[in-house]
């Protein structure tokens, strides 16, 4: 069999807020969710664990959304910098740039309003701009114009 890639997996705060940026702000949609146990805790590297995994799906794409309760989730909330090794954005095309953005600051995360870019290429205009989700994962819209 040939190697397939299934998902991302994004560790969560927030269960329900980020369930409802994906879906309401992108769309995605909720698909299988499972309790997960102490069963993976040795594939996850702790001594216990318990948490909920709720994956979203849109198109071809899945993203698993982590809600640890045992271990409690480490970290800031901040975006990474873009040159910092490792995941550095979701990418989205959008049809209303505008009003996506829009979208995710109601929904709980941040338009960086800082990184608007709007490029000419040969009369088509293309936008981008970064926002980040609630948990400061960075995702980039971008409107290629048609």
């Amino acid at each position: 069999m040939p190697t397939v890639f299934s998902h991302f997996g994004i560790c969560v705060s927030d269960l329900e807020c980020s369930l409802r940026f994906y879906c309401e702000g992108l769309g995605f949609e909720a698909a299988e969710s499972h309790d997960i146990g102490s069963e993976f805790a040795r594939l996850m590297e702790f001594d216990d664990v318990s948490l909920r995994s709720q994956f979203i799906r849109r198109d071809a794409v899945a993203i698993e959304l982590l809600a640890f309760s045992i271990p409690a989730p480490i970290g800031e909330p901040v975006r990474r910098p873009v040159n910092q090794l490792g995941l550095t954005h979701l990418s989205f095309r959008v049809d209303d740039l505008p009003g996506t953005a829009a979208r995710m600051s109601e929904l709980g995360g941040s338009v960086l309003e800082q990184t608007r870019t709007s490029l000419d290429l040969s009369g088509l205009t293309l936008d981008f701009v970064y926002c980040t989700d609630p948990d400061g994962v960075r995702i980039e819209l971008m409107d290629l114009g048609g």
